[in-house]
């Protein structure tokens, strides 16, 4: 039986018609018998998408043809069972709900980041580069992180994105003499946070390339306790990208 891919993508650009792109892209994604979430907002586009290899490559293929979209980088995973239950396009104020103007992508550089394999080094080697310690900062809410994180990393309370900024506040102190990389599922959200956490002070806040998912596929677990945690039927994904649940046609219908 065909392997469902599932994808999970998002790139921050400005997008004067998000209405009109947000429907194109619904059409796009019918076409192909697409499952999954399309989320569209003036900065830019937040994507998870599944199904056939033939579907899901002539999607990004369009997608990618567009010079806004070009550079977007696609994380693919695969199951047997199609983790989402329908297709749905919404139009947004932010891909991702943060609420911050200090970190707003279009307004300000890229924070820096490191990839998964200097990461990876580092944690080895139990510093940076510098000789700076590594505090991995999770920027995941609390159902996330139990289902995995990685060794030693600083989790937070939180529900919701937004409540980030009030939660790391008694740790700021703390963190002033290492080297803080903050991670997500895919790195959306660690880029942002990331990006307000130096413009509010603290220099020494570097995101991970790609998040997890992205670390994952580089270089697997290592470093890593547990599972990714993932919003759709899956639940969360191991280091090989294999889902936690997973089942095929004839085992849905029994």
């Amino acid at each position: 039986m065909p392997m469902i891919v599932n994808t999970a993508a998002y790139h921050f650009v400005s997008i004067a018609d998000a209405e009109a792109l947000s429907a194109q892209l619904l059409e796009r994604a019918r076409a192909g018998a697409l499952r999954g979430t399309i989320l569209v907002s003036a900065e830019g586009l937040n994507l998870f998408l599944a199904g056939s290899g033939e579907g899901i490559d002539s999607f990004y293929r369009q997608l990618h043809a567009d010079p806004r979209f070009s550079a977007m980088r696609v994380k693919y995973s695969h199951s047997r069972m199609q983790p989402f239950a329908r297709l749905k396009a919404k139009v947004k104020q932010e891909i991702i709900r943060f609420g911050r103007e200090d970190a707003q992508p279009l307004e300000h550089a890229r924070a820096p980041a490191v990839d998964p394999r200097t990461l990876q080094r580092w944690l080895r080697q139990g510093h940076d580069d510098a000789g700076k310690p590594v505090v991995m900062l999770d920027t995941r809410n609390e159902q996330e992180i139990a289902h995995g994180t990685f060794a030693g990393a600083l989790t937070l309370p939180i529900v919701k994105f937004t409540d980030l900024p009030e939660a790391l506040a008694p740790h700021r102190s703390a963190l002033a003499d290492a080297t803080v990389v903050s991670f997500c599922t895919g790195g959306i959200r660690c880029e942002k946070a990331a990006l307000w956490m130096r413009n509010d002070g603290m220099a020494n806040v570097l995101q991970l390339d790609g998040g997890i998912l992205g670390y994952f596929e580089a270089v697997g677990g290592e470093g890593y306790d547990g599972r990714c945690f993932v919003f759709d039927e899956r639940v969360a994904l191991d280091a090989q990208l294999q889902p936690l649940v997973d089942r095929d046609e004839a085992t849905c219908a029994a």
